[in-house]
């Protein structure tokens, strides 16, 4: 092992002191663990195989395109779902529809029976769930605007 040599200098006490007097002290480094003897898996599960990994990751796009899926056919049906609903309450209406659908897709995930490690257990929840989310309130509102377009009077005139 090589040795390192650290130059340590006293402390300056007035303007005209240089600091030519260092000293040089040796310190002993620390020796290298191998990584031989460290394992990849500190968890304690089982390592997954490919094609145990390839199932997995098929079942998380099949559900996340679900999800998209069902997302833009939930919104669209909101808009006439709801149609007789006035104001505040249809809103509510619909976000509340959102909720059961989306735990309607959970319920069906975890009817998919994904093998999947105990930190990817959130997945089945969390997959898709911000563009669920969005895609919904999009097609509603893109919905309920396209059935609206003629019935409504404003100032523009197109």
């Amino acid at each position: 092992m090589a040795k390192f040599k650290k130059k340590i200098s006293e402390p300056t006490i007035g303007p005209n002191d240089s600091k030519k007097d260092s000293v040089e002290v040796s310190t002993p480094t620390p020796e290298i663990e191998n990584s031989e003897s460290v394992s990849n898996n500190s968890s304690g599960e089982p390592p997954v195989s490919v094609a145990e990994k390839s199932e997995k990751d098929k079942k998380l796009n099949t559900l996340f395109w679900m999800r998209i899926a069902l997302a833009i056919i939930a919104g669209t049906a909101a808009t006439f779902l709801f149609e007789g609903i006035e104001g505040e309450d249809r809103r509510w209406a619909s976000i509340g529809f959102m909720i059961v659908v989306f735990f309607g897709s959970v319920i069906v995930a975890k009817g998919m029976k994904m093998q999947l490690p105990s930190s990817d257990r959130k997945k089945v929840v969390t997959q898709a769930i911000g563009s669920y989310v969005f895609l919904y309130l999009f097609s509603w509102i893109v919905s309920w605007t396209l059935i609206h377009l003629g019935s409504t009077s404003n100032a523009i005139n197109i």
